[in-house]
């Protein structure tokens, strides 16, 4: 019997981990899998070591840092003495992962690690390279341009394609969609998405809903809607978007980013997500100032969205810390909605996103990887 442990972060994490586990078990008939995890990973058959209660975060918590070194600990214990697993696949998380793998080979250099959508080095601090080329066997890749600049390291990697291309849903049907919220289909639909941790809805919620305040003033024809991250408790999320009449709408992101007209979003992956399904957007984002100081000595790229970065081109307006507020987030938006030829030529650009990645599915392609290993 083989033994695999998977390590993931958080939600996103755990729906790549349960897409790769599924894939697994169609090549492996006598397979054991552990994780760190949710529900995905447990709905695939992965019995939890245990959930991200512990592993999600933004910027520096001491509290947050204390319970990430205290888990590292425990879980390396684990896997060394008592688990003994074949193979480990950490998925996204560098910062803890890394540390995990360190951990690992120090204690067991023929252990195998993998890492499936590795740390983006090739947007800040790049020298952590040279601790995925010591610790990390086979670097499992979503981007193209990827792959050449870990084998200038002499680093085992494989592109398996970004897996949003293969698991993104098609576009919801937008009557059916509008008729269930009670939305006119005959007006336009602003959807904002103000991030996925507390922390980012300190820091732009409130911008961006003053920002869709203003613009509802002064066109009046406008519907707007914010969405609920399902990994966000509702006590956490009522915290910081209150005061609004606002429709909002939890559990159905992907499916409400399809039916918008344009898109208010904080960076991350819901902005090639948006990409994918052609739909005008700009990019806020703010933290605090003492990060963004750190991050502009660290950083190797000035973009900072995912379709800027894969296009090599500003494709999406990317209002970043000073940039960030109300009047440019209102201006973008309204020639985003209004500005006819603007508008179409942002939904052009962004088809060109599609083209620059693989059809591969990504989560196949990674069991491939691993089965071919065994």
């Amino acid at each position: 019997m083989k033994k695999i442990f998977i390590i993931t972060g958080e939600y996103s994490g755990d729906i790549h981990g349960g897409k790769v586990l599924e894939c697994l078990k169609k090549d492996f008939t006598d397979i054991q899998v552990e994780a760190i995890g949710g529900e995905n990973l447990a709905k695939a058959g992965a019995k939890l070591y245990c959930d991200h209660s512990k592993m999600s975060g933004f910027g520096f918590n001491f509290k947050m840092a204390i319970e990430h070194l205290q888990l590292e600990k425990k879980l390396s214990e684990y896997l060394i003495n008592e688990y003994k697993p074949d193979l480990v696949l950490l998925i996204d998380y560098g910062t803890f992962n890394l540390r995990v793998a360190k951990r690992l080979k120090k204690s067991n250099p023929n252990i195998k690690i993998f890492h499936y959508i590795p740390p983006q080095v090739w947007a800040s601090r790049k020298w952590r390279i040279k601790g995925i080329k010591k610790y990390v066997d086979k670097v499992l890749c979503i981007f193209p341009f990827e792959v050449e600049m870990y084998k200038e390291y002499g680093i085992d990697v494989h592109y398996c394609g970004h897996p949003l291309v293969a698991q993104l849903p098609n576009k919801a049907n937008r009557e059916k969609f509008f008729k269930r919220y009670n939305l006119d289909v005959n007006r336009p639909l602003v959807s904002i998405f103000p991030g996925s941790r507390p922390l980012e809805l300190k820091f732009l919620a409130d911008t961006f809903i003053k920002s869709a305040k203003i613009l509802k003033k002064k066109h009046p024809e406008l519907q707007v809607c914010i969405s609920h991250a399902p990994n966000l408790s509702d006590s956490i999320f009522d915290k910081y978007v209150k005061n609004t009449d606002f429709k909002v709408i939890k559990g159905e992101n992907q499916a409400l980013l399809s039916v918008s007209d344009s898109l208010i979003l904080a960076s991350g992956t819901v902005a090639l997500e948006a990409a994918l399904y052609q739909v005008p957007m700009i990019i806020g984002y703010r933290g605090p100032w003492i990060i963004y100081l750190i991050y502009l000595l660290v950083r190797c790229i000035k973009k900072v969205s995912l379709p800027n970065i894969i296009t090599g081109e500003y494709i999406v307006p990317e209002l970043i810390q000073a940039k960030f507020n109300v009047n440019n987030i209102c201006y973008e938006t309204e020639k985003l909605l209004y500005d006819q030829k603007y508008r179409e030529e942002k939904i052009e650009a962004l088809g060109s996103v599609r083209e620059k990645l693989s059809s591969k599915y990504s989560a196949q392609e990674v069991a491939n990887e691993i089965f071919n290993d065994f």
